[in-house]
């Protein structure tokens, strides 16, 4: 995302948010009974991206991927010169699946990312809005080849491309204009005369009918402490969050579900926004759905300004591998939510 000044009130909000997550990031992260079947992952923009990375690498992991706004596996191919073709900007030279999807053959060839016929049984919810003007729609639409190419059936693979979108994650109750392209990232949409509840729509096709969202919450956000899954090399922040509905700290079996946020909407950048509008935790609720929010903050070592989860190689050449450092980070607190069977 395009660098944007953040309003005061944002700005004392974020402040806010990081001093009470700095004084409580030692709790580790609680363990719960999981559903290992039932694990997926959805992100914006750059948390899109790790998303679709997430789910080539860790095919085997995650039964399904929300990619809002993002662009192809291994588009940028380890350098930033690149991320422009990727997220569209570059007129008459949209990203070409076929490279992407080579080159995820010559790394499961490797052993560096799963199997990719895993793929054949996983789902996938794609989003792009018409007004985007950060990650285009060429670039999404080169996402869709790309899984595609790699075997993810048509009739799993939803494509939501003819709403006027902006930038954003869209909920129906909460956020800027509909077209918006700006902080936080969050914008509402009225689509057929009802607003649009993209969270819903995304765990509903990738985790099957839902029960009712709720309309107020019972459940706890924890703090915790992120380093125990990544050292500050990574770019991570030092604490991350997880939701969790009154059902899974009771002791019942429970899916997972890894949010993402984007470029510059960490719980440093906008506060509780994203943890708290997106409405995740109302559909995680009464569905047994743990929602895990990993957390990247803007650094200077490793260069990162913006505040991006790593699609173009900041941290190291394995990246979008099963090795890289963002992405065996997200894995081992996945892993870390379950008891041992």
């Amino acid at each position: 995302m395009p660098p944007m000044p953040p309003l005061l009130t944002t700005a004392l909000t974020a402040l806010i948010a990081l001093s009470t997550t700095t004084a409580r990031a030692s709790e580790p992260l609680p363990r719960f009974q999981i559903d290992r079947s039932e694990i997926s992952v959805s992100g914006l923009s750059s948390g899109a991206f790790l998303a679709a990375q997430l789910q080539v690498a860790y095919s085997a992991t995650f039964k399904g991927a929300g990619i809002i706004a993002g662009g192809p596996y291994y588009c940028a191919a380890g350098t930033m010169a690149y991320a422009g073709i990727c997220m569209g900007q570059v007129p008459l030279a949209p990203p070409n699946p076929l490279l992407m999807a080579s080159a995820a053959r010559r790394f499961e060839a490797a052993g560096q990312i799963d199997k990719l016929s895993h793929l054949k049984t996983r789902r996938l919810y794609v989003f792009s809005g018409t007004r985007d003007t950060v990650v285009r729609q060429s670039a999404v639409n080169a996402t869709v080849a790309f899984f595609r190419q790699v075997g993810v059936p048509a009739k799993q693979l939803v494509y939501v491309h003819q709403i006027p979108a902006g930038h954003a994650v869209i909920t129906p109750a909460h956020g800027n204009a509909c077209d918006a392209n700006a902080t936080p990232y969050i914008s509402q949409c009225v689509v057929n005369g009802q607003g649009y509840d993209q969270s819903g729509a995304l765990l509903a096709h990738l985790h099957g009918p839902l029960q009712p969202k709720a309309t107020s919450l019972a459940g706890r956000m924890v703090t915790f402490d992120q380093r125990a899954f990544a050292p500050s090399g990574t770019g991570m922040a030092e604490a991350a969050f997880l939701y969790v509905p009154p059902a899974c700290a009771a002791g019942q079996t429970c899916k997972v579900h890894v949010a993402l946020h984007g470029c510059a909407q960490s719980a440093e950048k906008v506060g509780k926004n994203f943890l708290a509008e997106t409405g995740y935790n109302e559909w995680a609720e009464h569905n047994r759905m743990l929602v895990l929010y990993p957390q990247v903050n803007a650094s200077t070592v490793p260069f990162n300004p913006q505040g991006c989860w790593d699609w173009f190689g900041y941290t190291g050449p394995a990246y979008a591998w099963k090795a890289g450092p963002q992405m065996s980070a997200i894995k081992a607190m996945v892993d870390a939510l379950g008891r041992p069977q």
